[in-house]
């Protein structure tokens, strides 16, 4: 675009811009073109760009998926470098990939970029319109990939691969998305761990056949670089460190130039957990104002890449053992007849009731014992299977409890058959679940007590007002208390009181006392409970449990009580 023909705008710079042109508009549009210049190192790399060169395994797969925003990734800017507009503004695309290693040596590999989404502002330069994304998503231009390992392995301090990249026209330019072209890019890897330190490099010519210009910028063949350097740590699971990734366009012969050469630097971290999965995440931002550098870049990976286990060693040749009994013939007094340790390889001496005790030490050769009783059982009187030695009841049959003073013992009594002995049941004529609060414990929800139906957890009532809270807490209680009136026929008279604490109005609390009673009393006839075994009564500040004077205190006196009368 020669300058001297442009109007004043001709002073605007883009730093990045593409989109397709349009037929038969008034202006020019310009088209556009792949504009981010992140080139995501292939699966089991973990750096996001360069490459950690784990080429291990024969058929050894990995798959995963890279997300990367990059902010004002195209911007428009004046004659002295000042940020005039986005082109585009968001850019935020997903890297669908897998590799494969063939052979210890050999790499293939696939990413499938998608923009997921695009956006920006038009500016017009002249008589050429710079438009932002077409669609906001769209899909990338896929790159097949292979590389061959030529010297050291995964881990060493030096390793090198040759790879070739290429890129079908697949994404869509007037998007930003797409070249347009069919690209290669044949590139060096190095990759190396030094203890805990790593690095990494990648260099390569990302070769593009046609060179196209954009604005005072061009997007052509160019050379890429990725420079990676950090620690392995948390016992090798966690690489963290920076990266640097950079191009420049070479066809023009303007190598390194301001507005062709965009340098980013990132710092990321990748932790592998066990099972292979990866997971990755990494700031950065651009360091230049050049063409296609974004003001900053966030970028996050998950992915699956198997390790390699380690072989396990051959197993010892198996010595002698004519017998198969586990003691070698060199120890084995009966070598050629299967026996036992204790009686040097041969077979143990006659023990009629099998109890390992041979008959002539065997006070009870007939019965199988013990050793320590001599070959008898040992002495249980009451038959419940727990030595007279360890029963703290021995004449009576009983179960094994933790606590000596109880063990062989019975239990004790459980009155209302819910598992809960009555010694710690809060409630033993009523059967309820178990809770560590020792007051609880054993109570079902609701349950008759005395002249009171009594609940362990108090219906909430909107702040303020006589509307009943909706939600489980609320609903168990009223539920508890409905289906003991629906066991208890013979209850034909209930009272439901509502009480407060002595905050506010007391005139208006006994108002209000009296109508979360008779909220209470419409629930149960809503429920199938006859109007004519309910009545409600408030009674406001007037009858207090317990002190008003502190917030528990207050809390307790808020309350709803079922008092039974008939």
């Amino acid at each position: 675009m020669p300058t001297k023909t442009l109007s004043p705008l001709s002073r605007i710079a883009l730093a990045f811009l593409l989109l397709l042109a349009l037929g038969d508009r008034a202006q020019a549009q310009q088209r556009g073109f792949a504009l981010d210049h992140l080139n995501p190192a292939e699966r089991g790399s973990e750096w996001f760009a360069a490459d950690t060169l784990d080429l291990r395994g024969h058929l050894r797969p990995a798959l995963g998926l890279t997300g990367s925003w990059a902010y004002r990734p195209l911007v428009a800017r004046d004659a002295d470098g000042n940020f005039e507009r986005s082109v585009v503004r968001n850019q935020f695309v997903l890297h669908l990939g897998g590799s494969l290693v063939i052979s210890e040596r050999i790499r293939v590999g696939l990413n499938v970029p998608i923009q997921a989404y695009a956006d920006g502002k038009a500016i017009t330069i002249g008589d050429t319109t710079f438009a932002p994304p077409e669609n906001k998503a769209s899909l990338g231009d896929i790159r097949l990939a292979a590389d061959v390992r030529l010297f050291g392995e995964y881990g060493d301090p030096f390793t090198i691969a040759a790879g070739l990249q290429l890129w079908l026209p697949s994404g869509d330019r007037d998007s930003y998305a797409g070249d347009g072209y069919v690209r290669v890019l044949p590139q060096v890897l190095i990759a190396g761990d030094i203890e805990s330190f790593v690095y990494a490099a990648r260099v390569g010519v990302n070769i593009r056949p046609k060179n196209e210009a954009f604005s005072d910028a061009f997007v052509g063949s160019a050379i890429q670089l990725a420079l990676a350097a950090g620690f392995r740590v948390a016992d090798k699971r966690l690489v963290v460190g920076p990266e640097l990734i950079t191009q420049t366009v070479v066809s023009k012969g303007d190598l390194f130039a301001r507005n062709n050469a965009p340098v980013e630097l990132l710092l990321g971290a990748h932790y592998t957990l066990p099972a292979g999965l990866r997971l990755g995440a990494g700031f950065g931002m651009g360091l230049s104002t050049s063409f296609r550098a974004p003001q900053h870049r966030g970028l996050v990976s998950i992915e699956w890449a198997p390790g390699m286990a380690e072989p396990e060693p051959p197993p010892p040749a198996p010595l002698p053992d004519r017998d198969g009994d586990g003691i070698l013939d060199t120890a084995d007094q009966c070598p050629d007849q299967p026996g036992e340790p204790r009686y040097n390889g041969c077979p143990p001496p006659p023990d009629r009731d099998h109890d390992g005790v041979i008959d002539s030490e065997d006070s009870c050769p007939d019965q199988p014992g013990e050793a320590q009783y001599k070959g008898c059982p040992p002495p249980d009187r009451d038959q419940d299977n727990i030595l007279d030695a360890q029963d703290a009841c021995p004449d009576t049959p009983g179960v094994v409890n933790a606590d000596p003073a109880k063990n062989g013992c019975p239990l004790p009594k459980d009155t209302d058959g819910d598992g809960i002995f009555d010694d710690q049941d809060a409630c033993k004529d009523a059967a309820g679940p178990a809770d560590p609060d020792p007051t609880r414990n054993g109570c079902p929800k609701a349950f008759v007590e005395g002249s009171m139906i009594r609940i362990l957890d108090q219906v909430k009532f909107k702040t303020g007002k006589a509307d009943i809270v909706q939600g489980k807490d609320s609903e168990d209680v009223l539920i508890a208390v409905l289906q003991v009136l629906k066991d208890h026929p013979e209850i034909t008279q209930i009272r439901i009181e509502g009480h407060t604490d002595n905050k506010g109005n007391a005139a208006f609390n006994r108002t209000l006392s009296q109508q979360r009673a008779a909220s209470v009393v419409t629930w149960l006839v809503k429920h199938g409970i006859p109007s004519t075994r309910l009545e409600s009564a408030g009674f406001g500040p007037d009858r207090p449990l317990t002190t008003n004077d502190t917030d528990d205190g207050r809390q307790q006196n808020r309350r709803v009580e079922f008092h039974i009368k008939n």
